[in-house]
């Protein structure tokens, strides 16, 4: 099994609005970008730490949050 990649929060947004995932709307201030998605009959809340190096611990809260597997991001950070 591969480690995840050490990526920046720019990266992980840039994946997650090609999965689908848009701003969500204000949500105070502070150092973390707030992203949602509307499914059939579920909201997703993804918090990102907004950071050069995101760790991966914290990345992989991001994808459980998201609902994505690691394959899904690789391929999502190919675009």
């Amino acid at each position: 099994m591969t480690r995840f990649p050490i990526i920046s929060s720019k990266e992980i947004v840039k994946a997650l609005r090609a999965a689908g995932f848009e701003n969500a709307p204000k949500r105070g201030k502070g150092s973390h970008i707030a992203m949602m998605k509307r499914d059939h009959d579920r909201t997703r809340l993804v918090i990102i730490p907004d950071r050069k190096n995101i760790p991966r611990g914290t990345l992989r809260a991001i994808l459980d949050q998201a609902g994505l597997t690691r394959e899904e991001l690789q391929n999502l950070l190919k675009i």
